[in-house]
């Protein structure tokens, strides 16, 4: 495995993972006729995304020697953050929405639940749809799907004119119970696309045909949100792929960790919230369980956020409804918890005169003040740059200056203003933000039942590595492991990654022998929703794997767990393994059971995956200990331990081979990131080059 500095030559066919974040975007080259992997990595253009991922794929393959650059690639997959930062910055389109009469008002409503129980001043997050564009339309709809009010067409032109006017360029319908009975919300599309031809239009029952009105108004309202902003950036990104001479149709991950084509992507954005971060847990599933780390916890930090994950036993836990930055989304996706800490977050004095990190990032442009671009607030990277626990005079392997002058200017400003010493200011800034990710990843683990402490932290991200140590130390971890390539692992997760789709329709139906015609009729449903989709992506039967699951819940229960369907026909041995299975989930869940409690089936499942050839990890034989070849020299590093510079042994990374032991204080370098190695902390390289990194003061 090689960096992208490195030319590796040699024809072959390609599949190519792209990562585009706030910062950087991200590539990762894969072989598949030599199992090599080559990495690359250039700014992002905020501006427009499209001309860096443009950039790093020419640049990338340029580097691999490939011949025919962009022709010589078979897959090319992507991930992005523009539907999450649209989300974040309220940065959507002007939305229209059409609801039943009587519902104008739900969207604003919601479940009457403040963000925190005992916060009096607690705000809700802005509600995407100003109540002078939502327009209640005559129409009922009851709960078993009989018509007892006919919607009124006129009213819908009506209705679609006025939204016209107003200039939204999404719609967003939703009636009640469109889940059981989709006819007018069909008919208020059919009226909507006369009227306004050019708008981005979503249905509810075709994003989230589910229960839950509010639930599925949010989806398909933040769905309708970012449609206009995903298609334009696809719209740009597609034919600057094109003019590279990609030979094949480009895909984009979901937040459930699978890609699709960019088509299916541009019309459920929503599904996308969490695309760029899940495919970096995609990775680090694959490499956790080729290590022998089962149980993990992800710790994925780039230059604008931090995304965490708990992975038990191999597996990371998937929800089928989650709110994502205060906003309930019904769509499957990885459990990541996410927090505005990063490379870039701006560090700052609140009004009671404390240090504050985040969540406000500098981004790309202008970046940190180490930049030299115009910045004037320090950020978390400057203070590492004040330290020199990063290179304070380039990055990325020296394709990129720095001025460590700039960054200690500005802190030592902050430092004055808090009565500090500045090398005390710029650990305070690092201390802080560290505080901000151990919360996150408490939300995952802890309250949810899970101690830390028993946990590997894999790091990664372009500035994981960095800050892995300090956030092992603060939960009381005892390893943490960092993969060969961190800073481009959700490039990577990309070619470790299957095609995949998710149906659901919602059927309430009681888990009993004498229901079994309808319980089967349920499942051949969303398995028929599978198996149309597997034509339409044209995939063999040897590539086509399914799953089935229905969510159940005792009669009178308010939330459901999702249970496993049993393979083959719907039998009465189904109905006992149903009921068994759920026993043990509501056991574990809940602590108890109850067995004769009638069980309701809710929402039905198919997970519909299509198998593709994936990267490799090479596997290396395990040599001696002696690291010595690998020193690329020393840098004084201030370490809070000894309060003071100390003189800190650098390590190349790509001259570490496995089997190499040392210890701290020591700094190991690489193109897409830098890895803090603290006095007291052991590292070793194992067969598929992880750093494992063993901490001896936890607490």
């Amino acid at each position: 495995m090689m960096d992208g500095s490195q030319k590796i030559g040699g024809d072959g066919v390609w599949r190519v993972g792209v990562d585009s974040g706030g910062t950087f975007t991200d590539v990762c080259m894969f072989n598949q006729n030599t199992g090599r992997i080559a990495v690359w990595k250039v700014s992002s253009t905020p501006d427009d995304p499209s001309r860096g991922i443009a950039q790093g794929v020419e640049e990338g393959m340029d580097a691999c020697g490939a011949d025919n650059a962009a022709a010589a690639i078979s897959y090319l997959g992507h991930g992005t953050t523009v539907a999450t930062n649209a989300l974040i910055t309220q940065r959507g389109a002007r939305v229209g929405l059409l609801t039943t009469e009587g519902f104008r008002d739900l969207l604003e409503i919601g479940r009457q639940k403040r963000p925190d129980l005992y916060d009096l001043f607690a705000s809700k997050p802005p509600t995407l749809v100003p109540r002078a564009l939502r327009f209640e339309l005559p129409e009922r709809i009851l709960q078993d799907g009989e018509i007892a009010r006919p919607l009124d067409e006129d009213a819908v032109r009506s209705a679609a004119r006025a939204l016209k006017a107003a200039g939204v360029e999404a719609v967003a319908i939703c009636f009640l119970y469109a889940f059981v009975n989709p006819v007018h919300e069909q008919q208020a599309r059919r009226i909507v696309e006369q009227e306004l031809p050019d708008a981005f239009i979503c249905a509810s029952h075709e994003i989230a045909p589910e229960f839950r009105e509010f639930e599925r108004l949010s989806t398909a309202t933040v769905n309708a949100y970012l449609g206009p902003i995903m298609h334009r950036y696809i719209s740009r990104l597609t034919p600057r792929l094109q003019d590279l001479g990609l030979p094949v149709p480009p895909h984009l991950t979901q937040s459930n960790g699978g890609v699709v084509r960019f088509e299916v992507a541009a019309q459920t954005p929503v599904r996308a919230v969490l695309s760029g971060p899940s495919t970096g847990v995609v990775a680090a599933q694959a490499i956790g369980a080729q290590a022998g780390y089962p149980d993990i916890i992800t710790f994925d930090m780039g230059g604008t956020s931090s995304d965490v994950a708990l992975m038990a036993q191999g597996r990371t836990a998937q929800v089928n409804e989650a709110t994502v930055h205060g906003y309930p989304i019904k769509a499957p996706m990885l459990d990541i918890h996410t927090v505005g800490a990063g490379g870039g977050s701006i560090a700052s004095i609140d009004s009671g005169g404390l240090l504050k990190v985040g969540p406000e990032s500098a981004g790309a442009d202008p970046g940190p003040v180490c930049y030299g671009r115009g910045a004037s607030e320090p950020t978390v990277t400057d203070a590492n740059i004040v330290l020199q626990v990063l290179n304070p005079t380039h990055l990325l392997d020296g394709r990129m200056e720095v001025r460590r002058d700039l960054a200690v200017a500005a802190i030592s400003a902050m430092a004055e203003r808090l009565g500090m010493d500045v090398m005390d200011t710029a650990q305070g800034i690092i201390s802080v933000v560290t505080a901000n990710m151990a919360k996150a990843i408490r939300v995952i683990s802890v309250q949810r039942g899970h101690d830390p402490r028993g946990y590997a932290l894999m790091a990664f991200g372009g500035a994981g590595p960095l800050h892995a140590v300090r956030l092992a130390q603060e939960l009381g971890m005892a390893r943490v492991i960092i993969p060969r390539n961190p800073g481009i692992l959700c490039a990577m997760g990309l070619l470790l990654t299957d095609l995949r789709a998710d149906f659901s329709t919602t059927r309430l139906i009681p888990l009993q022998d004498s229901e079994l015609s309808a319980i089967s009729d349920a499942v051949a449903h969303v398995g028929a929703e599978a198996a149309k989709w597997f034509e339409s992506e044209g995939l063999p039967e040897d590539q086509r794997r399914s799953n089935r699951r229905v969510d159940l819940r005792y009669e009178g229960q308010n939330y459901e767990l999702s249970i496993a369907v049993p393979d083959g026909a719907i039998t009465a041995d189904t109905i006992v393994r149903l009921k068994q299975g759920f026993a043990a989930a509501h056991e574990r869940m809940y602590g108890f059971a109850v067995p004769e409690e009638r069980i309701l089936c809710v929402t039905f499942r198919a997970e519909a995956l299509g198998l593709v050839q994936k990267a490799e990890l090479p596997v290396r034989p395990l040599g001696g200990a002696d690291a010595s070849g690998a020193v690329a020299g020393s840098r004084a590093v201030w370490f809070p331990e000894t309060r003071a510079f100390t003189d800190s042994t650098l390590y190349a990374r790509d001259r570490l081979a496995p089997g190499m032991v040392f210890a701290g204080p020591a700094i190991v370098e690489q193109m897409d990131t830098t890895t803090l190695v603290p006095p007291g902390v052991t590292v070793r390289v194992d067969e598929i080059d992880n750093l494992v990194l063993e901490l001896s003061d936890v607490r």
